[in-house]
């Protein structure tokens, strides 16, 4: 699909605008779509469907894995993605995630403080694991509601390490819904950027909805959709 001209922007697409400005976009981007992708399907591919009307495609500003779902920050202008760029580097951002975890997690609230290291392997690919020489990963989490062999919690993660809420979660005791690769089991990945505060003028705070996939188990749990 080229990327020299604008291209239609598709009703699914136009959905899933949270927030539209002249310099910022922010996308509730659907599980299981990649931002980037060497091949198949990305949302690097409908990047000129979301100029809505600037010569330039708007860009990421910060990563989101594939299967998570919720709040994509996009800089629209070269100034406001070096901007966002830098206040993502600088942790001046507040994210917050939903997720619901497989098992009974203990405690009311806490904060994961376990550094994290990339591993491969031949059976198993790549993978993150807990290990004193990875790099420094904190996650502060709170309960927000329980059922029989499920927890509902929100995740505040204060570093931004690949995989970092899936590993902090199995390694408290109770994986990620649908993570398979962490022992969540097999599924969709229970997992929302639910929200985004971003520190600028005015502020912006973003709230995405809890995608289809989670409402049953967040419903579940005492939670609202």
């Amino acid at each position: 699909m080229p990327r020299q001209a604008e291209i239609a922007l598709p009703d699914w697409l136009r959905a899933r605008l949270l927030h539209v400005a002249p310099e910022v976009l922010v996308l509730d981007k659907p599980a299981g779509l990649p931002v980037s992708a060497r091949s198949g399907e990305s949302l690097e591919r409908w990047l000129p469907a979301l100029r809505l009307g600037k010569r330039r495609d708007p860009h990421p500003a910060h990563r989101l894995d594939a299967d998570t779902a919720g709040c994509l920050v996009l800089g629209r202008t070269a100034p406001m993605l070096a901007r966002l760029n830098a206040l993502f580097a600088e942790r001046r951002v507040e994210k917050t995630y939903w997720a619901v975890l497989r098992g009974d997690l203990r405690g009311a609230a806490g904060v994961v403080d376990a550094p994290l290291r990339k591993v491969s392997t031949r059976e198993r690919g790549w993978r993150m694991e807990v290990h004193p020489a990875g790099d420094p990963a904190r996650t502060a989490w709170r309960v927000l509601g329980r059922a029989p062999g499920m927890t509902f919690v929100e995740l505040r993660p204060e570093t931004g390490r690949t995989h970092q809420l899936r590993v902090h979660c199995a390694h408290l005791g109770a994986p990620i819904l649908g993570d398979a690769l962490y022992g969540g089991g097999a599924g969709t990945l229970h997992l929302l950027a639910r929200g985004i505060a971003l520190p600028l003028e005015p502020a912006l705070r973003v709230v995405a909805p809890v995608p289809e996939h989670m409402r049953a188990a967040v419903a579940a749990c005492g939670g609202r959709a």
